[in-house]
């Protein structure tokens, strides 16, 4: 065991450097360093790294940001990137983000400086007990026993002082990041992919990698069977043949015998309602290995091409109840509402699609923009490089995420809500470390969560509940564009997008939808037979 993972030294240096240079020959080529005393050793050994061309260095100085955007940039480039904090509280701010990467499965490194063992317990300041914060959701220890799909923590114990000496990084210091690849046994799921074709199957395609996308694009082309795709997975508008419009409720009213299910957990209603759905035999084939359901399927756990070409040809199974029959029709009935109500939150986000889709890269947030914009975007412009945070589901961190995921990239959206922009207002921060070259954050500020109020139990709830539930806000998002030097653009109506101009700083799209139309749309919507 490394000096640094048992015990502290009298002069910090030198366990700083034996971190940094564990982190080199484990492949790690980026940090995002949020600075304190506790780890300033750390910060000198990284600057020695980044001057001999080793790594790259991003800084922060809000710990939960920090998480999300090195999360972020463990999507874009499917290698470790660490994240590296102070100790006490510091630590603690970590937890979303390596919770996030667990569901993921992304190789999220948490570095964390703390304390000699003998304070803690004491009451000492920025003292707490560090070793095992993360409890399941990340590797306790070296990167000895590391598999590289699941976060890393690291706890490293320093004195303050520290006196550096000479110590040159070289180029043999940095290895190539390999992480482990799982065994794959899907014979089981080649079985019942050729079994009771006349149940009816129908695939499910959440988020996918991007070396993933064309196995998974061809087999759904040869099983022939109706497919839901959303927009993570890249493919949502390359498999519109067979996409089933207006899924949740088509697939409510007649569930299938059989779900096959690809990539990330899907954001679809129809996901949950399997839980009460026993009779329907699910299988998941995805990285991270888990079911996403309470109630028994299988899974299988591995990348999807690999699994694919593991499964070998694929025999046609079509579309046995029928289901894409209407489809065409229900499409219509959408294009319909949306014009009726071109003001309403889904019609803005219909028209803010074609925009966001001739983009460098999109970025979903979770809860009602995901929900909406695969309901309701375009499909004439294939879009395939999106994401979305989809490990926990929850809205934190995802401007972060957004930031770190499209750091190198130009003209590349997010799409998010009010209280999710809110939620994450330090993450502007480092927009003068990336490119802002035609970036845009779009917030539909609704006011509030209302995604809530699309749930049918808040009808029975009391208003002072409601309330409570909905978090309704009145913000002025002009001043978070003015915090962080972005530009400002308010859109209220359709005709609004004519003012649209993307320009050399980040512009925050603020989108408010006329709530009279958003309300009288859904209540069509609901009147829409499946």
């Amino acid at each position: 065991m490394p000096a640094w993972a048992s015990k502290a030294c009298v002069n910090s240096w030198y366990p700083a450097v034996d971190v940094v240079k564990s982190c080199l020959k484990a492949g790690v080529g980026e940090f995002v360093v949020c600075a304190g005393a506790r780890n300033a050793a750390l910060l000198e050994a990284l600057a020695r790294a980044e001057a001999a061309g080793l790594v790259r260095v991003w800084r922060h100085f809000e710990e939960r940001s920090a998480g999300f955007f090195a999360l972020g940039r463990t999507m874009e480039t499917a290698q470790p990137c660490a994240v590296i904090t102070t100790s006490g509280t510091a630590v603690a701010e970590l937890l979303p983000a390596v919770i996030e990467a667990h569901y993921q499965g992304r190789p999220l490194v948490a570095i964390t400086a703390d304390r000699p063992a003998a304070c803690r317990g004491t009451g000492a300041p920025q003292t707490i007990e560090q070793p095992g914060i993360f409890g399941n959701h990340a590797w306790q220890g070296t990167f000895a026993d590391w598999d590289g799909n699941q976060p890393l923590h690291l706890n490293a114990e320093f004195e303050e002082a520290f006196e550096a000496d000479d110590e040159i990084f070289s180029q043999e210091s940095l290895c190539e990041f390999v992480p482990v690849k799982e065994k794959l046994n899907v014979a089981a799921l080649a079985r019942w992919l050729r079994e009771e074709h006349y149940k009816g199957i129908v695939v499910l395609v959440g988020g996918l990698e991007p070396d993933e996308r064309e196995d998974v694009f061809h087999f759904c082309q040869d099983l022939g069977a109706p497919v839901v795709a959303e927009a993570t997975s890249g493919l949502r508008e390359a498999l519109q043949s067979l996409a089933i419009h207006d899924a949740d409720r088509v697939l409510k009213s007649r569930p299938p015998g059989k779900i096959l299910r690809f990539g990330e957990v899907p954001s679809g209603r129809f996901w949950r309602d399997l839980e009460e759905l026993p009779q329907v035999s699910v299988w998941s084939a995805c990285r991270n290995g888990l079911p996403g359901l309470a109630r028994e399927s299988c899974v299988v756990r591995g990348s999807l091409d690999r699994v694919i070409q593991a499964l070998g040809p694929i025999e046609l199974a079509d579309d046995a109840l029928d289901y894409l029959a209407g489809a065409g029709s229900r499409a219509v009935k959408i294009d319909e509402l949306l014009e009726i109500y071109p003001d309403s939150e889904p019609a803005l986000l219909r028209t803010l699609s074609h925009y966001a889709s001739i983009g460098g890269g999109l970025f979903l947030g979770n809860s009602m923009p995901i929900r909406e914009w695969n309901h309701f975007a375009q499909w004439a412009r294939p879009v395939p490089s999106v994401r979305a945070n989809r490990g926990a589901n929850g809205i934190d961190g995802q401007v972060s995420t957004w930031l770190g995921w499209s750091a190198d990239v130009s003209e590349t959206w997010a799409v998010v809500g009010d209280l999710t922009a809110l939620y994450d207002l330090a993450a502007p921060f480092v927009l003068e470390q990336i490119h802002c070259q035609g970036r845009v954050l779009a917030v539909i500020n609704n006011g509030g969560g209302k995604i809530f109020e699309r749930l049918p139990r808040l009808q029975s709830m009391s208003p002072r509940a409601v309330e409570w539930m909905t978090n309704p806000q009145s913000a002025d998002l002009s001043g978070l564009a003015t915090l962080w030097g972005m530009n400002h653009l308010r859109i209220r109506t359709v005709d609004d997008f004519d003012k649209f101009e993307a320009g050399d700083k980040t512009l925050l799209l603020e989108i408010i939808p006329d709530a009279a139309q958003t309300t009288a749309f859904w209540a069509a919507w609901d009147r829409i037979q499946a």
